[in-house]
């Protein structure tokens, strides 16, 4: 398309803002004008700048919306070079209910599986790391009070919490905030505790723990539909969830229930992770489907929500999580870390879907 420019040969900023707002955002269909995505405009004689900011630093579609970019401006006569700056800004979600925001805290996603052992919790954890990885401020809440593992697993077990004008200091490792019950209680002591205490530690853990300024708080649920989730989402608003499961049908059956549990409480439902979908050995191209293989894409299609990615069995996830070296923190060019990298973009991008759609 070939745009006129106000003044004769002569390119305006206003030439150069009508040009962008024929770009669209490809998951919103919304002009990233309207979306208040450019600013900085400035027009020097055929040379034109612009700055490009995008929803979050884990946009998976970055290439390309740079792309049409350079090409719209490219399209006004008389403009000669492109020089377009790009970073990102995330978009907190807009306040839909009385519910207490946590100071500082963009997004809240809760990360949780029907049922135990499909590696929810690592899941979680390399979550968090990839959107680290890609620039984004990110926090973990271990909210399995009766089972936290999250502090092994990022390598803060011994972390002694301290407190600051009345709010607990969380751990941190790999530029990412942890809290959990593991730090407050011996390692072979059992917590048995009712709904009610349950309930009131998380609340704790949400609002007298200086979060700081983060993107995204990874909120590591405890398996099932119980006490802990009913708290999570009484608390605050939650973002989205995302739900992890395994090919077997009985992971399958149980993830249906904790998608059930997310739309009766009205929290977005971001998208379904495949984990232990597959094995492939090292060097080859074969892949063994231990576990069967495609139920959790079979399952996002029947409901109608996103697909996010299938993670495959390796050996370098198992020993980073029981070493406290997350791979994606440590092997982030591994093949199993860009699979969480591209699973991050996917769930990034449903956020900000959520979080610019009208309210109501």
């Amino acid at each position: 398309m070939i745009f006129g420019t106000s003044k004769g040969s002569k390119v305006t900023a206003e030439d150069v803002k009508k040009a962008l707002s024929t770009v669209l955002d490809p998951d919103l269909h919304i002009d990233i004008v309207t979306l208040n995505m450019i600013s900085d405009i400035k027009v020097e004689g055929k040379k034109v700048h612009f700055k490009l900011t995008l929803t979050t630093p884990a946009c998976p579609l970055k290439e390309k919306i740079e792309t049409d970019c350079r090409e719209a401006v490219k399209a006004i006569p008389g403009v000669e070079e492109i020089s377009m700056e790009t970073d990102a800004q995330v978009t907190g979600r807009a306040k839909i209910s009385e519910k207490e925001p946590i100071k500082g805290v963009k997004h809240i996603i809760a990360v949780t599986s029907g049922k135990g052992g499909v590696g929810k919790t690592t899941v979680s954890i390399n979550l968090a790391a990839a959107l680290k990885h890609l620039g984004a401020k990110v926090g973990i809440l271990d909210s399995d009070i009766t089972g936290p593992n999250c502090p092994l697993m990022l390598g803060v077990g011994d972390y002694q919490p301290k407190a600051k004008d009345e709010l607990i200091i969380p751990a941190e490792n790999y530029g990412i905030k942890c809290m959990s019950m593991a730090f407050f209680v011996a390692k072979d002591t059992p917590l048995i505790w009712r709904g009610p205490m349950l309930d009131k530690a998380i609340r704790q853990f949400l609002r007298d723990v200086e979060w700081g300024e983060l993107d995204y708080l990874i909120v590591d649920m405890p398996p099932g539909t119980g006490d802990a989730q009913l708290s999570m989402v009484q608390a605050t608003d939650m973002s989205g969830g995302v739900i992890v499961t395994t090919p077997q049908e009985v992971a399958l059956l149980d993830g249906q229930k904790g998608l059930a549990m997310f739309r009766q409480m009205n929290v977005p439902v971001l998208g379904f992770i495949e984990n232990m979908s597959y094995f492939q050995p090292p060097g080859s191209s074969e892949r063994f489907e231990i576990f069967g293989h495609g139920g959790g894409k079979r399952m996002a299609e029947e409901y109608g929500v996103p697909f996010l990615g299938e993670v495959p069995i390796d050996i370098s996830v198992r020993e980073g999580g029981d070493q406290g070296e997350p791979v994606v923190a440590c092997k982030p060019d591994s093949p199993v870390s860009q699979v969480f990298i591209e699973i991050a973009k996917q769930v990034a991008a449903q956020v900000s879907i959520h979080a610019l759609q009208p309210v109501g």
